[in-house]
C-alpha cells in the first residue's frame, strides 16, 4: 500500500496543471463525501486539484470520526495522534503522487477536520502550508502535542464560526483568531448567526480569499 492509499479519498482533478491542491477534511459523523462540494464551491475554476480524506474512525452511532471526542477543546489523546500520523503519511504521499508541493497545498475542514487541519498546519516540526482554512473549530490542546506559532508568522488563516454554535461555542474561534494574530499570521475572520454549520455567504468570500492565496505563493515553491 502506498502513502497515498492510507486513507480512502475522493479526489477532483483541476482543469489542467494543478497550481496547487486544496485538501478538506469532514467533521465528526460523516465521510469523504461531506466537504466534495465545498470544492467547486471554492474553487470554481478548478485551478486546484482537491482532495476529500475520509478520517480512519468509525465509532457508534456511525459515521467516521478523527479522535474519540471527549471534551471539546482537548481530543482524545491516543486517536488523535494517530489520525494526526495518518494525515501526515497520507499527505506526504498525496503530494508526491500529485507533483504538488505542501507549500502550495491550502488544508482545512469542517469541526474536527478544522481541528486536524490546525494540527497539521500548526504543528511544531512541520513546514507552513500555503494556508489555513478552518470551520467551526479549535486548535487542539493535547498531552505531548506542540504547536510552534512563532512559525507561522505570516501565513494566510480563514476562520468562520456560528456565534451560535452549541456544539463548539464561538470562543473557540475568537481564541484561535487571537493566538494567530499575536503570532503574526494573516487573518481573516468571520462570525456569523447560525449554528454549527458553514455560512454560504463566507464562501462567496473565500473564494477570492483562496485565489489570492496561491498568487502569493512565491514562484521559487510552484513546482515541487
Amino acid at each position: 500500500m502506498s502513502e497515498r492509499d492510507l486513507l480512502d479519498h475522493q479526489l477532483r482533478p483541476a482543469r489542467g496543471r494543478p497550481e496547487g491542491a486544496l485538501v478538506l477534511m469532514h467533521g465528526r459523523g460523516t465521510d469523504e463525501f461531506d466537504l466534495l462540494p465545498l470544492l467547486d464551491a471554492l474553487d470554481p475554476e478548478r485551478r486546484l486539484v482537491g482532495v476529500t480524506p475520509r478520517a480512519p474512525l468509525e465509532l457508534p452511532p456511525g459515521g467516521f470520526h478523527w479522535y474519540v471526542s471527549r471534551a471539546v477543546g482537548y481530543p482524545d489523546r491516543d486517536t488523535f495522534f494517530e489520525a494526526f500520523a495518518s494525515l501526515e503519511c497520507w499527505l506526504d504521499g498525496l503530494c508526491a503522487a500529485l507533483e504538488v508541493p505542501w507549500s502550495r497545498t491550502v488544508v482545512g475542514g469542517f469541526s474536527m477536520g478544522a481541528v486536524m487541519s490546525y494540527a497539521l498546519a500548526l504543528g511544531a516540526g512541520r513546514p507552513s502550508p500555503a494556508a489555513l482554512l478552518a470551520f467551526s473549530g479549535f486548535i487542539p490542546t493535547v498531552d505531548g502535542f506542540e504547536l510552534d506559532l512563532s512559525a507561522r508568522r505570516g501565513l494566510s488563516v480563514a476562520i468562520g464560526h456560528g456565534t451560535q454554535d452549541p456544539v463548539i461555542p464561538v470562543q473557540f474561534g475568537r481564541d484561535a483568531r487571537r493566538r494567530l494574530v499575536q503570532a503574526g499570521a494573516r487573518v481573516l475572520y468571520r462570525e456569523s448567526p447560525m449554528f454549527h454549520a458553514i455560512d454560504p455567504l463566507f464562501l462567496q468570500v473565500l473564494r477570492n480569499w483562496l485565489s489570492e492565496v496561491i498568487q502569493g505563493v512565491p514562484a521559487a515553491d510552484r513546482r515541487p
